[in-house]
C-alpha cells in the first residue's frame, strides 16, 4: 500500500510489480506526480500481443534499456504503463489485464472506471496462460 496515494476503486494504491520494478520512479507502484507527464497509471499484466501492439506504434517494451533502468518485458509481466497507450491499444483490440487496486486514480483522467473494470483481472497462479 503507497501511503496517500488512492486507486481506482478509492482504495489504497496496492503494489503493481516488483519483478521487473515498475512504476514511473521505479517504486513498483503506479504513482504520479508532476514529472510523470505519461500519467504511467495503469497497471497491467502484460500480454504478447500487447507488447507486438506497443511495439507496433513505436512503444517497444520488450527491449531492455538498461541506461532507463528497464529490463524489457515478457508476457506476465506486470508493469505501470502510460494511460493514453493503454487506451490507444484497447481502442486497436490488443490490451492488456489490468490491475484495479494497483492502477492509480489519475488513470481515470483519461480511460473511463467502466472501461477498466471491463479489463479487470487477478493475476494467475499461473502467467503462462496469458501467453
Amino acid at each position: 500500500m503507497v501511503r496517500g496515494e488512492r486507486n481506482v476503486l478509492g482504495g489504497p494504491l496496492e503494489p503493481c510489480g516488483t519483478d521487473p520494478l515498475t512504476g514511473f520512479y521505479r517504486d513498483g507502484c503506479c504513482t504520479s506526480g508532476p514529472e510523470d507527464r505519461g500519467s504511467h497509471t495503469v497497471c497491467t499484466v502484460v500480454t504478447t500481443e500487447f507488447l507486438e501492439h506497443q511495439k507496433r506504434v513505436g512503444n517497444d517494451l520488450a527491449t531492455p534499456r538498461p541506461e532507463w533502468r528497464f529490463p524489457g518485458l515478457v508476457a506476465g509481466d506486470r508493469w505501470c504503463v502510460v494511460a493514453a497507450r493503454w487506451l490507444q491499444a484497447q481502442q486497436d483490440g490488443a490490451a492488456a489485464p489490468v490491475v484495479l487496486a494497483a492502477t492509480h486514480e489519475r488513470a481515470l483522467d483519461t480511460v473511463p472506471l467502466q472501461l477498466l473494470q471491463a479489463y479487470a483481472a487477478d493475476v494467475p497462479d499461473d502467467p503462462s496462460s496469458l501467453l
